[in-house]
């Protein structure tokens, strides 16, 4: 998730730099490793921490995990420029031809992700700091927790986390700054997504410490801790979260309802801001590496939803119901069998099953498996109704494990169909996101900027690929299951329709949550959600599809020109150890494997 197309988040591990870059002294160009160039990846990941430290302490490097940036103030601004523009010009000083294969790779990867940054400037992604889906806010909750990638286990990391909740009242005051100039520049949210954010705000404003998401670490100290310290700690944990973080989301609060709320915009799309068209074929080209346009993604998902609804169709006629499709919608959003949990723990429970139902298939399809551990959870109560299933990466020392966080309001509401729990497990979880991710961050081979940088067409792409697998991997035996991994599938047709079509104008939120509704079988309450993300995250939402597509494109391919030399398997594995990169430059590392079978 992030917090707007053109802009990196948090959630996001492509780092900046504060520093001035030291002079690199270059060597010359040869057909082995060009250690010059590998000096400066080194630099680039290294020096920027410095100004990124939430991406060090996400990496499980603690050097910074006392720092906070301030990614809204100028000098921040000022710094994260110079940085990009530098490393840019330090890049082009290079004879590429010259360099190997791999080599070639990681700079068109790193150049990718400097030219798509520094694209991002013009559109004053500052602006609109905070959304309802992704931002720091709502990040501070997580982390604040105790359960999330800020470590508390040492004395230093509890006295780090306070001094992180001294800056973040910097960053607050900033951002409504900010927020402020967007107001006068016609940089603002819709009304809709704003309603949304209040009640967040309040909540993480809580005041009961029994209640407050906050005192999770000292309700939780490490067992070797002295009685000394933990009276000392709680003392201070108090004194911060009461005079500190607290006011900070009052403010927050206080501001987006009286002051924010009132000049919030009544438009859905992105394209009723300054600059909206251009914003928007940004923000397609941010999220997916391509250069598509808006017309050619909307007709995609057209094209896309009219083939899965033909899937859909046969598998109506197969189980023999009577009715038609949106009948059969109908009745799995409502029928109790699909809803058939009373507690939390059986809803974690039936994910559980899904892991071990495909644990014995694994082998056939994947030779690499990460080493990092996983889990199963359920999402925080705070931020639960809004968001969606979601992977957490463990850390790259695979000590901490990845984290499959399940949303569970009410667990009697949750439908194992419009839930999809087969293909959402698939996706978000194994062979999806965990497989993926943690093998990059373990992949000692790459330059280390590559093993922490989020690219979202081939990272969603790769888990509703992984979707696609379900069959092979035990899964969807139920017709109804099947049917839910369909409606995933069309869900993410459905985004290119509706992304598009809200942020060209053709569709208004109301629009497009009737086209959803009358596609596929989600509750008005997902739908709304849904749709309401895409408004905050112009552009995210078809950067599934369009992965996707691309590896079933380059799958297909490899099948038809290498015919019995073709492995699965080893298609599989290509990918998952190549790591993210630019669609074009996928291609091309694709192109090279196929050539060695």
């Amino acid at each position: 998730m992030s917090l707007t197309p053109w802009k990196i988040t948090r959630s996001k591990l492509i780092v900046l730099f504060i520093a001035a870059l030291p002079n690199v002294k270059l060597v010359a160009q040869s057909t082995g490793k060009n250690e010059s160039l590998h000096l400066l990846f080194d630099e680039y990941h290294e020096e920027g921490l410095k100004l990124n430290p939430l991406s060090a302490t996400m990496e499980g490097d603690d050097r910074f995990n006392d720092l906070l940036p301030n990614d809204g103030a100028a000098s921040f601004i000022k710094a994260s420029h110079a940085f990009y523009t530098k490393y840019q010009n330090s890049l082009k000083t290079y004879n590429y031809q010259k360099l190997n294969a791999q080599d070639k790779l990681s700079y068109d990867i790193l150049m990718d992700v400097i030219e798509r940054r520094l694209g991002s400037e013009k559109f004053h992604p500052e602006y609109m700091p905070v959304n309802q889906m992704d931002c720091l806010p709502l990040l501070i909750g997580q982390l604040g927790s105790g359960s999330s990638f800020q470590p508390f286990k040492t004395l230093k990391d509890y006295n780090d986390w306070l001094k992180r909740i001294a800056a973040f009242s910097h960053w607050t005051d900033t951002a409504i700054a900010n927020m402020r100039k967007g107001i006068k520049a016609g940089y603002v949210l819709p009304k809709a997504l704003v309603v949304k954010m209040i009640p967040q705000m309040t909540s993480l404003a809580e005041m009961d410490s029994s209640k407050s998401i906050f005192y999770g670490p000292v309700r939780n100290f490490p067992t070797d801790f002295s009685k000394a310290d933990k009276a000392r700690l709680t003392a201070a944990y108090f004194t911060s979260i009461n005079q500190q973080l607290i006011p900070c989301f009052k403010k927050l609060a206080d501001f987006l309802s009286n002051d924010y709320l009132p000049q919030a915009r009544t438009s859905s799309g992105i394209n009723a801001l300054p600059h909206g068209d251009e914003m928007y074929r940004f923000a397609i080209y941010y999220n997916t590496t391509t250069h598509k346009t808006a017309d050619e993604i909307y007709q995609t998902g057209l094209n896309e939803v009219a083939r899965i609804t033909a899937e859909m169709v046969k598998i109506k006629d197969a189980i023999g119901f009577k009715g038609s499709l949106n009948d059969l919608f109908q009745f799995m959003k409502t029928n109790k069998q699909f809803m058939p949990f009373k507690t939390k723990e059986e809803v974690l429970n039936a994910n559980r099953a899904v892991l071990s139902k495909i644990d014995e298939h694994l082998n056939n399809m994947f030779g690499v498996k990460p080493r990092t551990p996983f889990e199963i959870r359920e999402v925080e109560a705070y931020r639960a109704a809004a968001a969606p299933p979601q992977y957490a990466a463990g850390s790259p020392d695979a000590t901490r494990p990845g984290i499959y966080y399940v949303p569970i309001v009410d667990p009697t509401k949750i439908n194992t169909t419009a839930f999809a729990l087969e293909a959402t497990f698939l996706h978000e979880a194994i062979p999806g996101h965990h497989f993926q991710i943690s093998l990059q961050q373990e992949n000692n081979d790459v330059p280390k900027f590559r093993r922490f940088l989020e690219n979202g067409a081939f990272v969603e792409g790769w888990g509703l690929y992984a979707e696609s697998l379900g069959d092979q991997l035990g899964c969807y035996t139920d017709p109804y299951q099947k049917l839910g991994a369909l409606g995933n599938e069309i869900h993410r047709a459905i985004r290119l329709v509706v992304d598009a079509g809200i942020h060209t104008g053709k569709m208004t939120r109301e629009d497009a949550i009737r086209y959803m509704m009358d596609h596929e079988s989600l509750s008005e309450t997902r739908v709304i959600a849904e749709i309401e993300r895409y408004m905050a995250d112009p552009g995210q939402a078809v950067s599934y599809k369009t992965g996707e597509l691309k590896i079933k494109e380059l799958r297909d391919k490899y099948q038809r020109q290498l015919g019995t030399k073709f492995s699965l398997k080893s298609f599989h594995d290509a990918i998952l150890n190549g790591g993210p990169m630019p669609l074009d430059v996928f291609e091309r590392y694709m192109d090279d494997w196929a050539k060695t079978l």
